[in-house]
């Protein structure tokens, strides 16, 4: 017989330059909310898996916790990284632990400089326009994988 155990899941949330503003920060772009009340729902939600939150607004210390961190996935929403910085996407290239790359409005309706994503190549997928819920849908995708 089968002993019966829970297994957790560790999945990180990584959210790069100003999205600590989340919430009073372009609010017809970004929503009225913040993240730290939206991360509580998350946490609710997948009650099974240990959501561990970084943010920070320096491109090295975003680096220091990918090649760092251990866990079964990670939800990077890089902010405006994602479409400057070659050493985030060299990261993500070279980690094991696979990455989706999530952005809260829809990058390729808004300026040219945002339309090309630089991690996407080395994420696992990408969820672009979809408001805070493309971090749900990103956590439900590392939980597939």
């Amino acid at each position: 017989m089968a002993l019966d155990y829970l297994c957790f899941v560790r999945i990180a949330i990584v959210n790069g330059p100003n999205l600590n503003l989340l919430g009073t920060r372009e609010p017809s772009v970004y929503g009225h909310r913040s993240f730290e009340d939206y991360l509580q729902e998350l946490r609710e939600s997948f009650s099974e898996v240990e959501l561990v939150y970084f943010q920070s607004n320096i491109e090295g210390e975003l680096i220091d916790f990918l090649q760092q961190f251990s866990g079964e996935g990670i939800v990077l929403n890089a902010g405006g990284y994602s479409h400057t910085s070659v050493a985030i996407a060299d990261c993500v290239k070279a980690i094991s632990v696979p990455v989706i790359s999530v952005h809260i409005s829809n990058i390729y309706a808004r300026e040219e400089v945002r339309h090309h994503d630089l991690l996407a190549a080395y994420s696992l997928g990408q969820i672009s326009g979809l408001g805070l819920t493309g971090y749900e849908l990103a956590v439900r995708r590392l939980l597939q994988a």
